[in-house]
């Protein structure tokens, strides 16, 4: 996983409009990136609702807000058509930022272990810089633990 203090990598997704995003593109702006396993899951959803839910609060802070899944662009279209939200979502089904973010882990669920998506948010400076990792994130008030350290940088 990448660790705080060290500069975030690089990495070109499609976005849900099937629109090309960089990471180095938005230099200059607070990035908040937050890694979920799939969309339209309870726990994805719920996470992504409460980011739409803050979305004035992080814009005041001039942040931007970028979600990040294995899901397809067209997944990611649905799913921010069907729930309103305003913020980008990444799709990245090669795992290149998943990987590069060190977040693809092996996980066990009911028994069984398989590889997946770790729940995570990077808070990224406006130089590019990994400030604050929230791992293996417990959806219920994340986002509000998110918003405050955004607004300690």
């Amino acid at each position: 996983m990448v660790p705080e203090g060290q500069p975030a990598p690089d990495f070109s997704l499609p976005d849900q409009h099937g629109n090309p995003v960089s990471l180095s593109g938005l230099r200059g702006k607070p990035v908040l990136l937050y890694f979920y396993p799939r969309d339209a899951t309870p726990g994805c959803t719920t996470e992504a609702c409460d980011f739409r839910d803050a979305r004035a609060d992080y814009e005041a802070a001039g942040a931007v807000v970028l979600g990040v899944s294995p899901d397809t662009v067209e997944s990611h279209r649905k799913f921010a058509e069907k729930h309103g939200l305003p913020f980008t979502l990444l799709a990245d089904p090669e795992k290149e930022a998943i990987q590069a973010f060190g977040v693809w882990k092996e996980k066990t669920m009911y028994g069984k272990t398989s590889m997946g998506v770790e729940r995570t948010t990077f808070l990224i400076d406006r130089d590019g810089v990994v400030r604050r990792v929230f791992p293996k994130v417990k959806v219920a008030g994340h986002v509000a633990a998110v918003l405050q350290a955004l607004k300690a940088l």
